[in-house]
């Protein structure tokens, strides 16, 4: 970087002096000087709508010009920024930063250059400037006037307060009405006035650069934010518009986002004319490559919307400046076109270092005068962000964590930075800075819907950054992040401590999680070893805490139904009132009583540790009484849980024939609060039934009979053994009920699935071996039939059904030689025969030991099921038979993927999809371990490459590791699924010097967690256990007949 490359550049041919400007200068090196020859003047216009003249010399690079007017506003980060201009066809296009201006602009008297923001990065905590935070706040009052940034009233008049309080100062609301009257921020205005200046009351005492900071907040959240669309259409004449962003390509009907490529998954981008390709990697154990091709007005379209997408890519993916291509001797194939300037990476690694001045500006539009100081700087990093951001930051810490100007804050180096990404299935309220392998530009090689992967994608912010202000903990598939979505509505006064309330934000992706960025934590070792409590050392004090743990979840699971679903429901009038009258009184009084009960349990335990006035602690080192009274008190509640079966029935059946009713169901799944899927909530007061009787068992085995719980204990473990006897045989049934009710949902192309006697067996990833060699599809094996389906690229993110075959008279035979694919069956039917092929030898075992019981099964039943698919034909060719058929399939499955009609919004991060990406399976035996593995409580984690140690509120359920800050959090921050990963401890070489420390890795994903004791720690790994390695079925009948504890 800095030195002249020995091959020559495009300005060299054309006899050009190279000149690397202001963007591509390394700290220190000097500004050659510009090429001589004749001037020419050339006039841009500024964000702040002013107009500037500059003479640069004709032959000069458009480099040259770009550094100039950034020399002009002392702007040290404007590699963010780009010049645009109409060209002779009259379409804007980016001036190219290594062409001579002369051979773009030709008759520059005539063109007035803009300059604008070229690059938005995920996270305007990273604009270190508040000179460049202002130019970008100017860039989003520029989109909001024309239209192109588009959001609900709600966010508009949000947005335009901040830019009031920037420009006219505090509230007050004759000036206010005032100056909106003389100007116009968005159309239709004047109906938003007063929303407006309500919310500018708000921002009292707010200077116009942490104006600028909340608007950026605000804005970044939003789904155009930094969106130029290019108008195009796909395979099937569909009209839609493509974006391409820090996160990839995105695909848009109208203003509304139905499609993302992000670039992990991007193999390789090219245009043929008014064709643009997008080239796919293709899918694990699939040889098979998914080219996507969009239609483009013409081929400058076309040429220049691919041009934006190469600077994207390599501005936000890249560690440095790409190398010039060498000239060919003979003849020259393809564009020579490349990226030109710094990196994000190396925008940031200079800030950082400070080599920079900071000067004054003005505020063109604003009342106000605010200058960058020319004083003596505070020593901190970043100290120019504004004070609320500063503030926000102290919500990363975790819980009872000090404040910023604490101590601890002042000795951690680095803090916990928040993004948006894919981006995902975010939820959007939930963003996080991206972080990136140690390949440069490499391992496109993750889906969109890939939790952490997603995360860490960006591959040239390994390092850890600056100390950053960040909006409080907060894109995509893969993270796919748990993807939680952020609702619309009223904004309350305290957003700007509560991005989460953002009244609009971007859709997140499936499985990506925000808390699983690998930034270095804000809390050291030392401080948490301060802060520890000396706690009572009997195992039967961690159990009887264990208790109160799972409590505190299980009693926000019951206000998910009692208090936010039944919010939602009486503000629409879609559900009958029979219906409500067998969910809500039969949940009420069920939360009453364990609100009661977990008072109880926590005074206990406060008397039990001595935080209390007590004298004689023996009387209450004890737990059983408290269980048995409760216990005891709860069988006069066994009426209600007996309508729990009932409710689910009448729940699923409403929803079959209201359509208002399912969409009511579907929008509140959507919510953050809703973390499982809504029927899963239902049966909750069964599963806590289970748990209390294994708490039982554990202090039975602990207790000797000698002690004095231990009668109360066994008394307890007899009554609550008698209820769970009483519905065991309804909570099989209720199981299986919920589980194909929630596959049903997954699946497109099936009508019947949920019928009388149909029992799901398992569902996992495998490779079908088709014409076209090994293709990766979904397997859903039922009691009586197989069904086999794909993955569309659709946001509904549903598996669309390709065939089926019935379990009556089949047959299922290793036939890894015969084929020379390793670990392969072929599964022969009385219609069909398919060959596929599992990831490896033990997945391949746990197949054949589940499809052969379920033949078996199908044997004993009355006969062959009647198929139920409502579409496909079904697929009875061997793969060197490729007939017509078989390539009409394919085509179908091109479709689906290139299809861009709208469809309903689906979660996108159910275990359907995880089975997928993490190319696995599960079985109904591990989901009836999982419900007994549930667990909560505090534990620390720390990241692979970074030094502290960060205190979470953890719970464990449904295969997957929820975040939240504390336990009074309603929603989590964020998941981790489980399936794939492996449990171990951390070894010698890894450093961890720290007691009960357990490591979670996949891939070159690597967490740490620590417990606070040996029980937590045995027990934290005896469930995580459960979810990484699948059970077979001869371990879960010696699982249900002894618990081994």
């Amino acid at each position: 970087m800095g030195e002249i490359e020995q091959r020559p550049t495009p300005g060299s041919r054309l006899g050009i002096t190279e000149n690397s400007g202001i963007s591509t200068l390394e700290h220190g090196q000097k500004l050659p000087p510009p090429p001589s020859g004749k001037l020419m003047s050339i006039k841009i216009q500024m964000l702040d709508d002013t107009q500037e003249a500059f003479e640069v010399p004709q032959r000069a690079p458009g480099k040259v010009l770009l550094d100039a007017v950034c020399n002009h506003l002392n702007l040290v980060e404007g590699d963010y920024f780009g010049l645009e201009f109409p060209d002779h066809k009259k379409i804007t296009v980016w001036l190219d930063l290594l062409k001579p201006i002369v051979k773009q602009i030709r008759r520059p008297k005539h063109v007035v250059v803009r300059f604008v923001v070229k690059f938005f990065p995920p996270d305007h905590t990273q604009l270190q400037e508040e000179l460049t935070r202002y130019l970008f706040a100017l860039q989003v009052k520029q989109d909001l006037a024309q239209g192109r940034l588009t959001c609900n009233d709600t966010s508009a008049a949000l947005l335009i307060s901040h830019i009031v309080q920037s420009e006219i100062g505090d509230f007050d609301e004759a000036s206010d009405r005032e100056h909106l009257a003389k100007n116009k921020y968005v159309p239709q205005q004047d109906a938003l006035e007063d929303k407006i200046v309500e919310f500018h009351h708000n921002h009292i005492g707010q200077t116009p650069a942490e104006s600028d900071f909340q608007l950026l907040e605000i804005a970044r959240r939003l789904e155009m934010y930094g969106i130029r669309l290019h108008p195009a259409k796909d395979r099937e004449g569909t009209k839609i518009n493509l974006a391409v962003a820090n996160t990839g390509i995105l695909v848009f009907q109208g203003f509304t986002k139905i499609n993302a490529f992000n670039w992990a998954k991007v193999r390789k981008l090219s245009f043929k004319r008014k064709r643009f390709l997008i080239k796919l990697r293709p899918d694990t154990n699939s040889s098979y490559q998914d080219t996507l091709e969009f239609l483009m007005a013409s081929r400058d379209f076309c040429k220049s919307f691919w041009k934006i997408c190469v600077e994207h890519h390599a501005f936000f993916r890249l560690f440095e400046e790409p190398k010039p291509k060498p000239k060919p001797v003979l003849f020259s194939r393809g564009s020579s076109f490349r990226f030109s300037g710094r990196t994000q990476k190396q925008v940031l690694d200079y800030v950082k270092e400070g080599g920079h001045k900071k000067v004054q500006f003005e505020r063109k539009h604003s009342k106000i005068h605010s200058v960058r100081s020319l004083a003596v700087q505070p020593t901190e990093p970043n100290s120019e962000v504004p004070k609320q951001a500063q503030q926000r930051a102290s919500l990363t810490l975790g819980e009872g964590a000090e404040s910023p100007g604490g101590q601890s804050c002042q000795q951690r180096k680095e803090l916990e930075v928040s993004t948006t990404e894919y981006g995902s299935c975010q939820s959007p309220a939930l963003q996080k800075s991206p972080v990136g392998n140690k390949k440069a530009g490499g391992g496109m090689k993750a889906t969109t819907e890939e939790e952490e992967e997603v995360v860490k994608d960006r591959t040239q912010q390994n390092k850890p950054q600056p100390q950053q202000p960040t909006g409080s903990l907060t894109g995509s598939p893969h993270l796919s992040e748990l993807s939680i979505n952020s609702q619309g509505g009223a904004v309350p006064t305290n957003l700007i401590l509560s991005p989460n309330l953002s009244p609009d934000t971007k859709q997140a992706s499936p499985l990506v999680s925000p808390l699983l960025n690998d930034q270095p934590c804000p809390r050291t070792d030392d401080e948490e070893e301060g802060r520890r409590k000396r706690f009572p050392t009997d195992k039967a004090y961690f159990i009887a805490k264990e208790v109160s743990t799972t409590e505190r979840t299980y009693l926000k699971d019951l206000e998910v139904i009692t208090s936010w679903f039944q919010s939602t429901v009486s503000k629409e009038d879609s559900m009958p009132e029979t219906l409500k009258s067998i969910i809500f009184p039969n949940f009420e009084p069920l939360h009453k009583f364990h609100t009661n009960f977990l008072k109880e349990i926590e005074q206990r335990l406060a008397l039990w540790e001595g935080r209390s006035n007590a004298h004689i602690r023996g009387d209450y080192q004890r737990i059983g009484d408290v269980m048995l009274k409760n216990i005891q008190a709860m069988k006069q509640l066994a009426a209600h849980l007996w309508k729990h079966s009932e409710a689910l029935e009448a729940l699923e059946t409403s929803i079959r024939s209201s359509r208002r009713l399912e969409n009511l169901c579907r929008d509140f799944e959507l919510q953050k609060v809703c973390y499982l899927p809504l029927n899963t909530f239902l049966l909750r007061p069964l599963h806590r039934l289970m748990h209390y009787k294994q708490v039982l068992e554990r202090l039975c085995k602990h207790h000797p009979p000698s002690h004095t719980d231990f009668r109360d204990c066994r008394a307890a473990l007899a009554e609550i053994t008698e209820m769970v006897a009483q519905l065991h045989g309804t909570m099989i049934k209720m199981e299986n009920f919920q589980k194909l009710h929630e596959l049903k949902k997954d699946l497109i192309g099936v009508d019947n699935l949920v019928i009388p006697g149909r029992e799901f067996i398992r569902l996992g990833s495998l490779s079908k071996l088709s014409g076209k060699g090994l293709q990766q599809r979904m397997f859903f094996l039922f009691n009586d039939v197989l069904l086999y389906t794909s993955r569309g690229l659709t946001i509904s993110n549903q598996f669309k059904v390709h065939g089926q075959l019935p379990l009556y008279g089949m047959t299922i035979e290793e036939s890894e030689d015969e084929w020379g694919v390793p670990h392969c069956l072929t599964l022969r039917g009385q219609q069909q025969s398919i060959i596929v092929a599992a990831s490896s030898r033990s997945e391949m075992e746990k197949w054949v030991e589940d499809i052969q019981m379920a033949i078996d099964l199908a044997e004993k039943s009355s006969g062959p099921t009647a198929e139920f698919l409502t579409s496909s034909p079904p697929d009875n060719k061997c793969p060197d038979e490729a007939t017509v058929a078989d390539q009409e399939s394919e085509d179908d499955l091109n479709a689906s993927r290139t299809s861009l009609e709208r469809q309903a919004p689906h979660r996108g991060n159910t275990m359907v999809h995880v089975c997928w990406h993490r190319n696995t399976s599960v079985s109904m035996v591990d989901f009836s371990i999982a419900v007994e593995n549930q667990l909560s409580g505090n534990l620390l984690r720390k990241f692979k490459n970074s030094n502290g140690w960060q205190k979470l509120w953890v719970v464990f359920t449904n295969f997957c590791l929820f975040f939240y800050k504390s336990h009074q959090d309603n929603h989590p921050l964020a998941s981790l699924p489980l399936l794939g990963y492996s449990l171990t401890i951390p070894s010698e070489s890894e450093d961890i010097h720290k007691d009960y420390v357990f490591k979670l890795h996949f891939k070159s994903h690597v967490y740490y967690f620590r417990a606070e004791s040996e029980y937590t720690f045995e027990r934290w790994m005896e469930v995580i256990r459960s979810a990484t390695s699948s059970a077979s079925r001869a371990h879960i009948l010696s699982h249900n007949e002894s618990h081994v504890y």
